[in-house]
């Protein structure tokens, strides 16, 4: 699957072209048994190939035509294999139809609004405080409007002069409120998922002002903005930690006063941190945390390492709840620029409750471009004919489908009630979500308006060939780009790593191809760090005697000190025997640090050395040992194979004319 997305992806980006052919304006290249390839589709998919070469030279044009030529052949072989009436390959087609028709079926200059707005609020974090009141997803009118004019009289009396934090502990239901009075401190958009309404108010709303009551996903807030600043960004950073102790709490201070003078002295942070910290899980690394951003870290802690100017200056010892600290500025990563976050900020966007306004604003389009008309009295008959049972699992779309119609778009797509009942009887789990204090008529209005958005898309993505030649060409694309890899795969891969016996036969066509140089067949000695001492008895005694024997003589069944593996070795294309005599019977030289000294460090807790038995001379490999070698060149052989068959089987016609006119030098 990977290597077919990145065919497909390879293929996205080397085929699309700009517009449909037109007969009088764009002749045709070349023909695959009548079936046309015209100039524009050349020559733009040899510019976008070959880039800056494409210099429009007789011999860059005729090698581009002949490689081009090639892939039509193997598309129409594909066809005629049928391989586009596998229901695996269609279904993999209607995948990328679906991911690609995204950017049509949105309106751009919505999203692109939403991102740049995203951008300009990026820029400044901003320090709030609210007040919440929590309404449930399916709250009644009544509930909704009590919530809202509870807000209206608690925003009254901070006007009047009551603290904001007064009113807060008394009317949020935000738990934290009672420690906090509401105040939430700095945060940056974007604000999390269903929160647009409080971002945008967080960013519109004048500093020391109480906004109007903001609904979002899980209530209504009354907001304050009490300051903004330029945004943090992002800091990487490490630290040194000692953490506090109920008994004696001063002795921690004392600690981290200590280190500090040792950091000011010239010891290396990271080595004290990693003797020192308290932090087990970042002392290992150096005391190294990352990189954060705001409302990671407790304030006291962001804070310190926000004020660092310099990568590599480090705070005084300060204190959080958790101890003491000293942190260290590795790099600072501010907002990046417009075109570097722009990315970032979309995948974010689209995932984000905001982009159903794109959605929406697009699914008024449509229905304003396309004559949407409805029926409401085939809704309201259906509605009102509902019961209890239509908000439980038990409720069935009718068996007889109705014919009235609830909606139409244009002359030709009409959607009947009967469509909508079966829409309903698969939305089970949306239906179930009404049950409680609205009524079945509700819930099948909401869902209504839910499936007109969704058949509006339905509509608009059936045109999209129609309306966009660019997007029909590229459909086509992956379309080819589909059939290539399945045909090739059948035709190329599969037998090259199938067919044994003619793998056998061609391995002998070319034997002789890939051969071993001179190898040593080794004997590899491992001795244990901790015993070492006994390193140059073992290496003596290897000198004369075999591995097998040196084994016996040194281990036993409670002590293991050596172990010993054979290997083979190719001169020239290996470095353990760099120094090491190329003859049977010679040992690699032992290095001086593994003869005296401290034991070896954590990383060589083995010492090894190497003693030549044999050698072998020059020969053939195997098809065994030259297996992916072989199979590769037996791909590439049978790719031959395939596309001369192609040629002698499918008429290709090359209009020579229109191609000397391209050549432009």
């Amino acid at each position: 699957m990977a290597m077919r997305i990145s065919l497909l992806l390879t293929l996205s980006l080397v085929l699309s072209f700009q517009s449909l052919a037109q007969k009088d304006s764009d002749p045709v290249l070349f023909k695959v048994e009548g079936v046309p390839v015209h100039v524009s589709e050349f020559t733009y998919i040899y510019s976008k190939t070959n880039g800056k070469s494409a210099d429009f030279s007789r011999k860059s044009l005729e090698e581009y035509l002949d490689l081009y030529t090639k892939f039509k052949l193997k598309v129409y072989k594909a066809r005629e294999m049928r391989l586009d009436t596998i229901t695996s390959l269609k279904e993999e087609l209607a995948g990328y139809r679906r991911q690609l028709a995204d950017s049509y079926l949105i309106d751009k200059s919505v999203t692109e609004q939403l991102v740049k707005e995203a951008y300009d609020r990026v820029q400044q974090d901003v320090d709030i405080s609210h007040i919440f009141l929590s309404i449930k997803e399916n709250a009644t009118p009544q509930d909704t409007l009590a919530a809202y004019e509870k807000l209206m009289a608690a925003k009254k009396r901070i006007e009047s002069g009551t603290p904001f934090s007064t009113v807060a502990k008394e009317v949020s239901e935000d738990k934290s409120a009672e420690k906090n009075g509401g105040h939430i401190g700095f945060i940056t958009a974007l604000f999390p998922n269903g929160m647009y309404a409080l971002e945008s108010a967080a960013y519109k709303l004048p500093i020391g002002k109480v906004s109007n009551p903001v609904r979002t996903n899980s209530g209504y807030h009354l907001l304050t903005v009490h300051t903004r600043r330029p945004a943090r960004g992002e800091i990487e950073a490490a630290h040194i930690l000692i953490r506090k102790t109920t008994d004696k709490p001063e002795l921690a201070k004392m600690r981290i006063d200590s280190i500090y003078q040792l950091i000011q002295a010239g010891e290396v942070f990271e080595g004290i941190a990693r003797e020192r910290s308290e932090d087990r899980q970042s002392a290992a690394n150096g005391g190294y945390v990352g990189f954060f951003g705001i409302n990671r870290y407790e304030k006291p802690f962001e804070d310190a390492a926000f004020s660092l100017q310099k990568d590599g200056d480090y705070s005084k010892p300060f204190e959080t709840s958790v101890g003491w600290h000293i942190v260290k500025r590795v790099s600072k990563k501010p907002i990046q620029p417009y075109n570097i976050e722009k990315s970032r900020l979309e995948q974010r966007i689209t995932k984000d409750m905001r982009f159903e306004q794109a959605k929406q604003g697009f699914v008024a389009k449509v229905k304003r471009d396309n004559n949407f008309k409805e029926y409401p009295v085939v809704l309201d008959n259906f509605a009102a004919s509902l019961t209890d049972t239509f908000l439980t699992f038990k409720w069935k779309a009718p068996v007889e489908k109705s014919n009235e119609v609830l909606f139409s778009l244009g002359k030709n797509y009409q959607v009947t009630l009967g469509n909508f009942t079966d829409y309903l009887g698969k939305a089970s789990r949306q239906r179930m979500k009404g049950s409680g204090n609205v009524t079945p008529a509700d819930v099948a209005r909401g869902l209504y308006q839910d499936f007109v958005n969704e058949e509006c898309m339905k509509h608009e993505e059936a045109q999209l060939e129609a309306k966009y030649p660019e997007f029909k060409s590229l459909m086509r694309e992956y379309e080819e780009g589909i059939l290539l890899f399945e045909a090739t795969k059948l035709e190329v891969w599969d037998k090259a790593s199938q067919d044994s016996v003619g793998l056998n036969n061609y391995y002998d066509a070319i034997r002789g191809k890939y051969r071993w140089n001179e190898r040593a067949l080794a004997s590899v000695y491992r001795i244990n760090g901790q015993h070492k001492a006994r390193l140059n008895e073992v290496y003596e005694y290897a000198k004369t005697h075999t591995a097998d024997e040196v084994k016996a003589k040194f281990n036993n069944d409670t002590l293991l000190i050596v172990s010993v593996e054979e290997q083979t070795i190719e001169k020239f294309k290996s470095a353990d025997l760099g120094g090491t005599e190329w003859k049977a019977g010679a040992m690699s030289p032992l290095e001086p640090k593994d003869l005296g000294g401290d034991l070896p460090t954590p990383n060589k807790k083995m010492i090894k050395f190497y003693k030549i038995e044999q050698i072998l001379p020059a020969s053939d490999k195997s098809l065994k040992e030259a297996r992916g070698y072989v199979v590769a060149d037996y791909q590439d052989y049978l790719e031959k194979q395939w596309v001369e068959q192609l040629r002698k089987t499918y008429k290709v016609d090359t209009d020579k004319k229109v191609f000397e006119s391209l050549i432009k030098q």
